[in-house]
Parts: structure tokens; C-alpha cells; sequence
């Protein structure tokens, strides 16, 4: 097949896989006498190239597989040359799954993927006409102020508020008297006002206090927790309450003080 090279042209020469030494030695030189003393033919192994160090957007074309039997083109491959040629670059390729390559590379960021009948069946494809992660300025037709129109609704001068004919309104008219009246206490009243009369949590309104007003404190109740301390102090632990009293029959009620009740500080 007769690769199209032009003078002048850096070209990226991949291989991979066993393939005759021979061969691509007569192949690059080959491209050397095409692209001439202004040009160059990198030549370089798929696996080793980016340990190469070339530098980014350095060839026009690249060629790969054109060598050997046809590999399979990985895609983090597809994207080092990619970054490898300039905007408008080439890449011509043989892959073994034949036309579905071209899907690869599209996906890998390519343009005009296609296989070439004319060249045998290679896959060829280019790089679009920029760089990858550069941007261009988009140029919009906005307004750069608002209509005089619309900017005066919502202007108002010091001029205006001395304006006689101007309407604003009066803040002694926003309140009746009835609105400046105290409200009656039992009005402000939500709890209780459903059925039964029962406090809230957190009542603010008085409630509480008012249910709460004569009534007994209760006495909170004392249970055991060993159930042995009707046996004797030698059978109750440190914070018994019924420490310090005589023994007592199971089941007996024991009225202890409110001080017994206490913990001790």
C-alpha cells in the first residue's frame, strides 16, 4: 500500500506485537525520503510511547498497525496519539476487528472515522481543528442595560417624595384602633382548645400552671432493684434507699421521707 506522506511532515511511526525488523526498517526509511530533510519519522513501540517524551501536537501524521498482523488498538492508545498529532492531524491504523475500529476511535475523540476502501481496508481518521481543553469566546448579542422605559417603573428620585401629586400611601391608615388594642390573655390560649383541657409541652400561655395549681405532688414511687432489701442493710447495696431501716416483710409498704428520696450529694 503507498502511504501518503507529504515533504515536510512529522510523522509517528507505532508498532506492536512480533513483526519482521526488517521490514519496518525499510518502511521508515522509506517515509524519510517522502517527507525529506524538513520532516521526520518517529518511529516507536505501542506500549513504550508515552516514555517516549515527545511533545504534545509534534506530528501530522501517525501510522500504526501498517506493519505485521493488525493488533487491537486500545483506546488509552487512540488517546496518546491523539495528543500526539496537531489539530487537523491524521491517523491511519490497521486493527483486527476491521471496520468496528472506526467506532473506537470516534469514541476516543476523532473525527471522520471511516475504513478507506482505497487504502486497503485502513481505518483513517483526524483530529478536529483544536486543541483538546482550549476555548474560544462565544459571541452573544445581549443587551448591555435595560430599556429607559423599564429602568424608570422602578426609579424613584428624592423629587418624587416632594411631589404633592404623587400617590403614596399612609402609614396612619395601615392600622384600624381595634389593631392597636391588647388582646385578651384567654384568647392567645391553644392548649385545651379541643375537648379536654390538657397542656402543651412547651406551654406559654399559662395553662400549665393553671392545671397545676393545688394539686399534690406525687410521690415518686420506689421499686427495688435486687429485691432484697427487705432482707437487711448486710443485703442491700450503697444507694439502697431502705439503707439504715430494720428488715421488713416482702410485699410491706414502706413510707420513706423526701430526704430518703434524695440522692445523696
Amino acid at each position: 500500500m503507498e502511504i501518503l506522506v507529504e515533504a515536510g511532515q512529522n510523522v509517528l511511526l507505532v508498532w506492536s506485537g512480533q513483526i519482521d525488523a526488517e521490514e519496518m526498517k525499510q518502511l521508515a526509511e522509506k517515509l524519510q525520503q517522502k517527507v525529506g530533510s524538513a520532516g521526520k519519522v518517529a518511529v516507536e513501540n505501542a506500549e513504550r510511547l508515552k516514555m517516549a517524551g515527545h511533545a504534545a501536537s509534534s506530528f501530522d501524521r501517525a501510522l500504526s498497525g501498517v506493519v505485521g498482523a493488525p493488533p487491537t488498538h486500545e483506546d488509552a492508545l487512540l488517546a496518546e496519539v491523539l495528543g500526539l498529532l496537531r489539530p487537523g492531524g491524521e491517523l491511519l491504523m490497521r486493527d483486527a476487528r476491521g471496520e468496528a475500529a472506526a467506532r473506537r476511535l470516534t469514541l476516543a475523540g476523532y473525527t471522520g472515522a471511516a475504513a478507506r476502501a482505497e487504502l486497503g481496508g485502513y481505518c483513517c481518521a483526524r483530529k478536529p481543528d483544536f486543541e483538546v481543553g482550549s476555548s474560544a469566546p462565544l459571541k452573544l448579542n445581549l443587551p448591555t442595560s435595560a430599556p429607559p422605559a423599564a429602568a424608570a417603573v422602578w426609579t424613584l428620585s428624592g423629587q418624587d417624595a416632594l411631589d404633592d401629586d404623587l400617590d403614596l400611601v399612609d402609614e396612619d391608615e395601615l392600622l384600624d384602633e381595634e389593631d392597636k388594642l391588647k388582646p385578651d390573655p384567654a384568647s392567645l390560649r391553644v392548649c385545651g382548645t379541643t375537648g379536654k383541657r390538657k397542656a402543651c409541652k412547651d406551654c406559654s400561655c399559662g395553662l400549665a400552671e393553671e392545671l397545676s395549681a393545688g394539686k399534690q405532688p406525687v410521690t415518686k414511687s420506689v421499686t427495688s432493684s435486687c429485691g432484697s432489701c427487705y432482707l437487711g442493710d448486710a443485703f442491700r447495696c450503697a444507694s439502697c434507699p431502705y439503707l439504715g431501716m430494720p428488715a421488713f416483710k416482702p410485699g410491706e409498704k414502706i413510707q420513706l421521707s423526701q430526704r430518703q428520696l434524695n440522692a445523696d450529694a
